[in-house]
């Protein structure tokens, strides 16, 4: 089963990029590209998704304000 989740990406003061996947509590990253954040970004979500003992809920994105 595929599963789609929006995910926030920022770039910090030192350029690093920063994502945060808001329906998956501690599951963020950070990489120098956005090349690499993708990837590493993927591998966070894959393990945290391993780690969850339970369904997640399906969330409606809303959008940003």
């Amino acid at each position: 089963m595929s599963r789609q989740f929006d995910v926030i990406v920022e770039q910090d003061a030192e350029g690093y990029f920063v994502a945060t996947v808001p329906a998956l509590p501690g599951c963020h990253t950070q990489a120098r590209s956005l090349d690499q954040l993708r990837e590493r970004m993927m591998e966070a979500i894959e393990l945290c998704l391993e780690v969850q003992d339970h369904d997640l809920p399906l969330l409606d994105f809303v959008g940003v304000r």
